[in-house]
């Protein structure tokens, strides 16, 4: 794997965007983009620190703010402003989304507070529809994580940490999910952030691996990369998206805020993403 950028925090959230990769670093508390060049540019900061990305059919970036448990929007004039309050649904800090073409997100929550120990919660996947009103999408998700919807729009598909498994739900034309359903059980990894790619395969990160696997519905591994240290998200992107990039780090919580380790590393693959993120 080629090393792209390093010396961040703890990147999450990698979309590829406009030609850039958008990321967040958690404990900088800025979103990031990262162009074919190699440089970065602060596209904004989030005080209560940022996961989950995404944008509004007008091209205005959503973006998670976790502490708070809000989901805010970034105006053209650089305003960040807040677009909806998820407090009242999410029951501790917010990570990540995928917001579909119509600019409606859906948001996962940790459930608890399971980097002091505490022990694993099952939790509310919430709806956000593109005015700010916000519904439980899905309840009793086990840490829902990384997500994707499919090109046609019609399935969402979620990774739950610790069940380990991808959740598939169909979603109907208000944006409700229906027919709720394993999609692949892939024990002994865990899901982090995962990408869709054009085959209709799902690119899983796994920090407690150490790998990023291809897997198809039903849960056979299609593939297996071993990055040496935990792989906590990935996305395909690139001009013809085959390029697999991969947020890694020497691990999470609080020593990430100090040491640095988080970087995005690349690898060339055969099949291009598709879908959403």
């Amino acid at each position: 794997m080629d090393i792209v950028a390093t010396g961040l925090s703890f990147t999450e959230a990698p979309r590829w965007h406009a030609g850039r990769l958008f990321f967040s670093d958690f404990y900088t508390h800025r979103v990031l983009a990262l162009d074919a060049q190699g440089q970065l540019e602060t596209i904004v900061e989030v005080p209560n620190q940022p996961s989950g990305l995404g944008w509004l059919p007008d091209g205005r970036m959503l973006i998670v703010s976790m502490l708070d448990r809000k989901l805010l929007r970034l105006e053209p004039d650089g305003q960040l402003v807040e677009h909806a309050d998820l407090s009242q649904l999410a029951s501790y800090h917010c990570n990540d989304m995928v917001v579909d073409a119509t600019g409606r997100a859906y948001v996962g929550n940790f459930g608890s507070d399971i980097e002091s120990g505490g022990v694993p919660v099952a939790a509310n996947l919430i709806k956000v529809e593109p005015d700010g009103s916000v519904s439980v999408a899905a309840a009793d998700m086990v840490f829902a994580n990384g997500s994707v919807i499919t090109p046609d729009g019609q399935m969402l598909i979620v990774g739950e940490t610790f069940a380990a498994r991808l959740t598939a739900f169909d979603i109907d034309a208000k944006g409700d999910l229906l027919n709720r359903r394993e999609w692949a059980n892939i024990a002994p990894h865990a899901p982090d952030g995962i990408c869709l790619d054009a085959q209709g395969a799902i690119w899983v990160a796994d920090p407690v691996g150490q790998c990023v696997v291809r897997v198809q519905a039903g849960g056979e591994i299609l593939q297996k990369i071993d990055t040496g240290r935990s792989a906590f998200a990935c996305m395909l992107g690139g001009p013809d998206l085959k390029t697999l990039f991969i947020c890694t780090a020497d691990g999470s919580g609080a020593d990430a805020k100090t040491s640095r380790t988080a970087r995005i590393e690349a690898v060339a693959v055969s099949v291009a993403g598709a879908g959403r993120p």
